[in-house]
């Protein structure tokens, strides 16, 4: 069996603003960086195989903190990368709801038509969790995985893990940074064992 331990980046200073990231970077908090340590503390005992991060900063700030000085070694993965924004990053949500009015109504209420030129669809988004999840069921893997990525993406994996269709991306809550999601893949079947768990976060009483 493939147990999947699917990880959200930590909070960021852009996360705290309502700053759309996307493919840009800010530096995790540190609130971001305390949790990130305590869900290490928490997988401490887990034996990880394979650890895989997205190439973004925060995502391998996150990967770095959680390994601690067990001596792992993580690789990346840009198949794993947050949903592509294009002109959106850096903005705030109020400052997109006013300049792409249109395109945000989409965006959040018809995601399936949203489409962006310079972006990424959530279409495109989808099928790269697709590929992700294809590649790993194809593999043969057992043991335990490790994934460091971002909120938008882990919703496409669950979208796709659970047979929801795109226009329903919003029913899916996003998952809080550094918080953990478990899936066990046995002979072609994805079971849903955990999902945006932050027990690490309440058993310590930390914001």
């Amino acid at each position: 069996m493939l147990t999947l331990y699917i990880v959200r980046h930590g909070e960021t200073e852009w996360n705290k603003e309502g700053r759309i990231q996307g493919r840009l970077n800010s530096s995790l908090t540190e609130n971001g960086r305390q949790v990130a340590r305590l869900l290490g503390e928490r997988l401490r005992d887990v034996d990880f195989f394979r650890v895989i991060s997205s190439p973004s900063e925060r995502t391998r700030e996150t990967t770095e903190l959680i390994i601690g000085d067990r001596g792992l070694l993580y690789e990346t993965a840009d198949g794993i990368m947050e949903m592509d924004m294009g002109p959106w990053q850096g903005l705030l949500m109020d400052e997109i709801r006013k300049r792409y009015a249109d395109q945000y109504d989409c965006f959040r209420n018809r995601p399936e038509d949203y489409l962006n030129e310079e972006a990424e669809s959530f279409i495109d988004m989808y099928k790269r969790a697709e590929k992700f999840l294809s590649t790993l069921l194809e593999s043969g893997d057992t043991g335990n995985l490790l994934v460091v990525s971002h909120g938008l993406f882990i919703k496409s994996l669950f979208l796709v893990i659970k047979g929801i269709p795109i226009n329903d991306f919003w029913t899916i809550p996003t998952v809080d940074g550094a918080s953990l999601s478990v899936v066990q893949i046995e002979q072609g079947l994805m079971k849903v064992v955990l999902e945006g768990d932050i027990s690490h976060v309440r058993d310590k009483s930390i914001g």
